[in-house]
């Protein structure tokens, strides 16, 4: 008889063996706390212009050179629990505004560092989560005082100066100094689509990347690009009529399995004569409705390109169905789903669709001069695959930055100069609260703090001098000091005459998502885990692509 062994009173004997549960400050909020800041200093290194880059290797072997944290965060696949937490907050920022998710993880784990001080202290989480409420109140309160230019109208070409200034700060961080040529690509890319009445859409702006030569000879094309070459003989249609097909452009087949017997040769040519007739018939009928381009999403038979030859017809074909979507959008063509004519409605305009080559990559270009294009494609060009990865991801931020423009023309002093300013202001309404509250929102303001000391650091400067220093300023009532990274000069500078600006509505979600996470993370005081269930692990892919992705 099996020996019985009896479980530990308490929380253990309610689950099955292999559960863990961890309670309390020790076991549960402080080792929560240590994973984030773990999390939270992996990045670190990488925020600013100097920051570092990371190599990632996926689960697939993929290798990523970055240091752009919504790719590193994407890429590393986190497990703990309370670090997930913060993922979630950075991804949350990711769609909302597209940039800073730096800023979201950096911010919760300095937030949670200081906590654990206050926690030592003897204070209680909740009294910390409300100490950061406050403090975070204050600093949406403060937030739109302290905006040094506001766009009115994206299109004024009064405002193009300011507009430049946000994005290339935004690029600025990815790669400094390619940052105004990496703007200017981004700009022309942007103001071409920019529609009349809707908002502007990121996924108008489509990036092609292409091995071979250097950055500078990247160019915007008006319209779509795709790497592939045509089907046919004919390599270039000027005023371009298009349809779209996501049916294989050959002999159709029959729904249903059926044998035809032939008795003799001559049935045998007649009955291959009768399907010649019945494709040529269709390809005539697409040629006299006025086509000149056929783009499909399945493959071109034989016999299919013999008369798109014949009636000199361009023929292309994309693989993917979200590439022939979003080709509709651009050309402002309708997909048919089988070989038929297409009515006027249907049809589809381009000025130019022709076969170019690049190194030795083949392109087919559809490109749209008039003012009505709303799809524009940059195309990157660079040495290795990462690095163009790269370019794509700081072009990606610059896109994104010229969203949130078009959306709220607000922008605040970079350089760290609004971190410090909030730090300051939070610093001394700090001071006025009665309660508990008041150590929390002390060490908000000096989590605040953090960003000029991780700038300084990462460019090799003395932090806690130049710390001292940007307080000095700002307490004497210049609200525009920021750091200055660049090795010639002062360590400071006004952000505001050099140029560098940050969104508004980066800074308003980040400290929004970012407390958020803190607070959820700091009133946990519970950790069970379920026993794991045995057998292969499912595998952890991603979410498969629906029809709002295109």
């Amino acid at each position: 008889m099996a020996l019985h062994v009896p479980k530990a009173p308490g929380f253990a004997q309610m689950l099955k063996d292999g559960a863990m549960h961890l309670s309390g400050l020790e076991e549960a909020v402080y080792r929560n706390i240590s994973a984030c800041k773990q999390f939270s200093d992996t990045v670190k290194t990488a925020y600013g212009p100097n920051g570092m880059n990371k190599i990632v290797i996926n689960h697939i072997d993929k290798i990523f050179i970055t240091n752009d944290a919504a790719t590193i965060v994407k890429e590393l696949d986190i497990e703990h629990p309370a670090a997930k937490i913060i993922v979630f907050a950075s991804e949350m920022q990711e769609q909302e505004v597209g940039d800073g998710t730096n800023f979201v993880i950096i911010f919760a784990g300095a937030l949670l560092e200081q906590a654990e001080h206050l926690l030592k202290m003897g204070l209680t989480p909740v009294e910390v989560c409300e100490g950061f409420q406050l403090a975070l109140e204050k600093t949406l309160e403060l937030l739109p005082t302290l905006t040094c230019h506001e766009i009115k109208d994206i299109k004024n070409n009064a405002e193009q100066l300011v507009i430049t200034q946000a994005v290339k700060s935004s690029i600025m961080s990815k790669q400094y100094g390619q940052e105004q040529f990496v703007t200017d690509l981004v700009l022309k890319a942007c103001t071409s689509i920019l529609p009349e009445k809707t908002t502007f859409n990121v996924d108008n702006v489509r990036v092609c990347k292409i091995l071979g030569s250097n950055l500078y000879n990247s160019t915007v094309v008006n319209g779509m690009v795709f790497k592939r070459t045509n089907e046919g003989d004919i390599t270039k249609q000027t005023d371009a009529k298009i349809a779209v097909y996501t049916c294989p452009i050959d002999i159709t087949t029959t729904e249903t399995k059926g044998t035809v017997l032939i008795k003799s040769a001559e049935e045998l040519q007649n009955f291959s004569r009768g399907e010649e007739m019945v494709l040529e018939e269709q390809i005539k009928a697409i040629a006299d409705a006025g086509v000149t381009v056929i783009v499909a999403g399945g493959k071109f038979g034989d016999m299919a390109l013999h008369y798109l030859n014949k009636y000199k017809i361009m023929g292309v074909r994309l693989m993917s169905k979200f590439d022939l979507r979003r080709l509709c959008k651009s050309v402002s063509a309708t997909a048919l789903p089988r070989l038929t004519p297409p009515n006027k409605e249907e049809l589809g305009y381009a000025d130019c669709v022709y076969v170019d080559e690049l190194g030795d990559t083949s392109l087919v270009v559809f490109r749209l001069d008039g003012k009505d294009s709303r799809m524009s494609t940059i195309v990157v060009r660079g040495a290795t695959d990462n690095y163009m990865d790269d370019i794509e991801r700081a072009i990606d931020d610059g896109v994104n930055t010229f969203k949130g423009i078009s959306r709220d023309g607000k922008l605040l002093p970079g350089a760290g100069a609004i971190e410090m300013e909030l730090a300051y202001q939070v610093g001394l309404y700090a001071d006025t609260l009665p309660g508990l509250e008041q150590y929390g929102a002390k060490r908000f303001a000096v989590a605040l703090e953090g960003f000029v000391k991780i700038l300084a650091d990462n460019t090799g400067v003395k932090s806690n001098e130049t710390l001292a220093e940007l307080y000095s300023q700002h307490s004497k009532g210049n609200k525009n000091a920021g750091f200055n990274i660049e090795p010639k000069g002062s360590s400071l500078i006004d952000v505001t005459k050099v140029g560098i600006v940050d969104s508004y509505l980066s800074k308003f979600w980040g400290l929004q998502y970012a407390t958020q996470a803190a607070c959820t993370i700091l009133k946990v005081d519970q950790i069970i885990m379920a026993k794991r269930a045995g057998g292969p692990k499912a595998p952890g892919g991603r979410a498969p692509d629906n029809d709002d992705d295109a």
